[in-house]
């Protein structure tokens, strides 16, 4: 398969946008469902999003911030991920300002219109430059849209759907979710909306999410093809659990894989209950993925003091505004909720932001711009925000077992007293967080993924909480994410065209696409 490709070293590789009707239609997934078939091809397949907007992000190697959707993806496609795959992320800090993370460093905070109005035009050179540098070391570079392509307002300053298609002339594949409804008016519409030159790219469509017989769905396709000229490449059918790392929306999405499969009951004689405090500007919260893949282990995500009561374990997870978060809790009465906790020996972890709340104090001249704020007052730590970011992948022990994680935060946090680091070294020299009685905080994220050690920190927990839970001895999280992306690849692979999307990538735009007026004003 492999043969048919262009051959990576010079020649430029084939392409392929997925774009979407609209937020949320499966972009991320299709996405990912595709690297992972034409990697099980032989395939040297990459993934690519122009410009992400997420606060669920990841660390490479190289120590470069890209969204935790393209580092799934880069998994899908069994390829390390790197900056070039995701070279804008914008990390809203509020409803209206964002910080801007260009090839996998911050570079500044810029409101939504500051952006439009100039910045992002800029940087489609740095985009279609990262693109062609993966088409040039890749076979294939698949490409996830954002939002949809036919957001008028916005198209002028567009650098992630039909301008960087025009740059890189790689045809685009419309994905629409017919469990929403309006899928048709929805492919229809998007297309007409797109100026003659866009339309001219658009190659085709992707039903996702279907439910029942795909007959019943045909005359619908049928007509379609003849009001648009172009035929839909796949039906894919609705399938439970099927979602990779979030990047705005609140889901744990291996949870949905392991509760609406066949699921094995819980080890021990009880479940364990986590209750992840849903603070705003919530990041990185797929850090609790891997709790939720535990069988017995139940977690949901809560705002309210009382919800806190039957939870065995409490989890403040990482956040882009860690005082904003701070007085919300206050505000809810999760705060005195939290602290009664603590006091009566029941277990809680932060994790980043999280971690950092519930130290004694928060000196902020950077994020909020507070200055000094009280924290909780659990952890024996003093929090002070540098300019500089810290990204990083470190490796360590905690509770007798190997973790590995990845850093990414502001706060540079000065660990006064505590029963015992989270983290340590070989040597048992600390590396990061630590512990008081039974709360636990730590920078790390992605710590729970490392199998070992979120077993023994379980097994504490229970034990703190009073729980007869026992982890099961063979979760093996790395494995659960393997299979949920094969998953994704069978779904291509028996429900797509992959005929016509074998051509698309490797022959580029189709020729004579018709017009579909009105197009765009």
């Amino acid at each position: 398969m492999n043969g048919r490709f262009k051959a990576s070293g010079g020649a430029v590789g084939g392409g392929l946008l997925v774009a979407g009707t609209t937020s949320d239609a499966g972009k991320s997934v299709v996405t990912a469902g595709i690297c992972r078939w034409l990697v099980r091809q032989g395939v040297r397949v990459a993934p690519f999003k122009a410009q992400n907007m997420s606060l669920n992000s990841f660390v490479t190697r190289e120590g470069a911030e890209i969204g935790r959707a393209q580092a799934m993806q880069a998994a899908a496609a069994r390829v390390e991920p790197t900056a070039l795959m995701n070279p804008v992320l914008l990390k809203p800090g509020s409803d209206r300002s964002s910080q801007v993370v260009l090839l996998g460093k911050p570079v500044g905070e810029l409101s939504a219109k500051g952006y439009h109005d100039g910045r992002q035009e800029q940087l489609l050179g740095t985009v279609t430059d990262c693109l062609a540098e993966l088409r040039r070391t890749h076979d294939a570079v698949i490409c996830e849209g954002a939002g949809s392509p036919a957001e008028i307002n916005l198209r002028r300053t567009d650098i992630v759907n039909m301008s960087l298609a025009r740059a890189a002339r790689i045809p685009a594949v419309v994905v629409g979710d017919i469990d929403r409804g309006g899928v048709f008016a929805s492919f229809f519409g998007t297309t007409a909306l797109l100026s003659k030159e866009d339309q001219a790219l658009v190659a085709g469509y992707l039903v996702n999410k279907f439910r029942g017989d795909v007959t019943l769905l045909e005359p619908g396709l049928d007509m379609l093809r003849g009001l648009t000229g172009r035929q839909t490449l796949g039906v894919l059918p609705f399938s439970h659990g099927l979602g990779i790392d979030e990047e705005d929306g609140l889901r744990v999405s291996l949870r949905g894989a392991v509760r609406e499969s066949v699921v094995a009951p819980p080890h021990g004689a009880e479940v364990l209950r986590v209750a992840v405090c849903a603070v705003p500007l919530m990041s990185n919260f797929t850090d609790v993925d891997a709790l939720a893949a535990e069988p017995g282990v139940v977690v949901r995500f809560v705002d309210r003091a009382e919800e806190l009561a039957d939870a065995d374990l409490v989890v403040l997870p990482g956040t882009r505004g860690t005082v904003r978060a701070l007085a919300w809790l206050r505000e809810r009465g999760l705060a005195d909720a939290i602290a009664r906790r603590a006091a009566e020996g029941r277990p809680v972890l932060g994790i980043c932001g999280g971690y950092q709340m519930l130290g004694e104090r928060i000196e902020d001249d950077i994020e909020s711009k507070a200055g000094v704020v009280d924290g909780l007052g659990l952890l024996p730590v003093r929090v002070r925000f540098a300019a500089e970011k810290t990204l990083a992948r470190p490796v360590g022990e905690a509770l007798g077992e190997p973790v590995t994680g990845y850093e990414i935060h502001h706060g540079v946090a000065e660990v006064t007293g505590g029963d015992e680091a989270f983290m340590s070294d070989d040597q048992g020299r600390s590396l990061d967080g630590c512990r008081t009685g039974s709360v636990w905080g730590t920078h790390w994220h992605g710590s729970l993924e490392s199998d070992g050690f979120r077993r023994a920190f379980l097994r504490r927990v229970a034990a703190d909480a009073g729980r007869a839970f026992v982890p099961a001895p063979d979760t093996g999280f790395a494995a659960l994410r393997e299979e949920q992306l094969d998953r994704l690849g069978d779904l291509i692979e028996e429900h797509a065209d992959t005929g016509a999307l074998l051509r698309l990538i490797e022959e580029g735009v189709p020729e004579g696409l018709p017009f579909v007026p009105p197009g765009a004003p």
